[in-house]
């Protein structure tokens, strides 16, 4: 893969590198890549994310499995009864208030048939890390057993828990994502933003 050289390449940090095979293209947002990757057209395409990008223009890059971009995962905070559940949920809702996650995701107040009680929060899968950050960052805590993961998300739709309360949580995101014809003409460029 022959990347560009990149003017000011500590701002691609977060971003997505898309390798078409006969050419790449620097800079896409996690929403580009989903759709991007959405397409017949570029069924043969690898995805790295830019996890560093250093003055000289070197560039740390992790691969991401395109299924990635075709998954919810999410973060399920357990708790011993429905008041302390009632609080992980407010707390978490009052989180995005203060600070905006990184990506859209809802928010549930659930209890399973065996009277357990969770928060959950769902979110697009290849928003995993930002989200981990977003959390420590605004130093959210819980009393009780926390699980997260892909595998906890499907279990947690196979359980069917009955949603108390539901939020819906909104990102500002610092860069618009180009969709249709405009994303189209920017992966013929080596340099998309």
């Amino acid at each position: 893969m022959n990347l560009p050289t990149l003017q000011d390449p500590s701002r691609y940090t977060g971003l997505y590198v898309i390798d078409f095979s006969d050419h790449c293209g620097v800079g896409f947002t996690a929403e580009e890549v989903a759709e991007v990757l959405d397409s017949e057209k570029f069924r043969n395409a690898k995805v790295y994310k830019i996890r560093n990008a250093f003055p000289d223009g070197r560039m740390e890059l992790i691969g991401v499995r395109r299924e990635i971009f075709e998954l919810e995962t999410g973060m399920f905070f357990y708790a011993e009864d429905s008041e302390k559940a009632e609080e992980d949920f407010k707390r978490l809702v009052d989180l995005a208030v203060r600070h905006a996650p990184p990506a859209r995701a809802k928010v549930h107040l659930t209890q399973f048939s065996d009277d357990r009680f969770v928060t959950a929060m769902i979110f697009p899968a290849e928003f995993n890390e930002e989200f981990s950050q977003w959390l420590l960052d605004g130093n959210y805590q819980t009393c009780g057993a926390v699980e997260g993961g892909i595998e906890a998300c499907q279990r947690y739709y196979r359980l069917d828990p009955r949603i108390l309360r539901r939020h819906q949580l909104w990102n500002s995101p610092a860069i618009e994502s180009m969709t249709g014809s405009l994303l189209l003409e920017a992966t013929n460029r080596a340099i998309v933003r």
